[in-house]
């Protein structure tokens, strides 16, 4: 299984940090977010890594020729003239994952999620099998609920959770967007479609999850 790791994002809820560092790359626990993810998913077993790149791309591609773990191989799927959003990066960089389900980690989360756990997830039909976890304090609504491992849109009669950024994805939820190459969209759609069609699957996890969306929760963290 390939994983992406999306990077192009602008980072605008952590600016002025963002203004000169892109967000995969400001230091986290002592180390860029974007090579703790690599690093965690070498370990998990993960070789071949596409990464999307937009705001500051130059400086993530340099950073990758110098300080990719050994054993990778990074594809980098260039969205420097215009970012695509979520749904939009996806779909572009098909063509470097392939025809097979792929892991896809947003590069602003900060977690100790073993990914090892994702790398054998079947979809069996499925386009889709997203992690959730429980509702931060900036999100306390939550995204989505789940019930006997199957994703649902909140409902008041389940317990709502939060979409975590990680999930196994199918490229057959791109089918229906395919004229859309080009195109800036986001992904939130494609899921809420799966669910409708019942193709949708998740679990939870309990464990250490940060969405570094914010200078105080990137000061909070660096403070552990």
């Amino acid at each position: 299984m390939k994983a992406f790791i999306l990077a192009a994002g602008r980072g605008q809820r952590l600016k002025p940090i963002t203004d000169k560092t892109p967000k995969p790359l400001v230091p986290v626990q002592g180390q860029p977010l974007l090579l703790h993810h690599l690093l965690a998913l070498k370990k998990a077993g993960f070789r071949d890594i596409v990464i999307n790149v937009s705001w500051l791309g130059d400086q993530i591609i340099e950073f990758l020729k110098t300080e990719t773990p050994k054993g990778l191989t990074i594809q980098i799927s260039d969205e420097r003239g215009r970012a695509l959003e979520t749904g939009g990066g996806m779909l572009k960089a098909l063509p470097l994952l392939g025809d097979q389900p792929f892991l896809c980690v947003n590069a602003d989360v900060f977690t100790d999620m073993d990914y090892s756990r994702l790398i054998n997830v079947s979809l069996n039909n499925d386009w889709l099998h997203i992690v959730l976890v429980p509702n931060p304090e900036h999100n306390q609504s939550g995204d989505f609920s789940l019930h006997n491992n199957r994703l649902m849109s909140v409902t008041p009669t389940h317990d709502s959770f939060t979409y975590s950024g990680i999930g196994v994805y199918s490229p057959a939820l791109f089918k229906p967007v395919s004229h859309r190459s080009r195109q800036a969209f986001k992904l939130a759609p494609l899921i809420h479609s799966a669910i409708q069609h019942q193709q949708a699957g998740g679990q939870i996890y309990h464990g250490l999850w940060t969405d570094v969306g914010t200078p105080e929760r990137l000061a909070e963290l660096n403070q552990r």
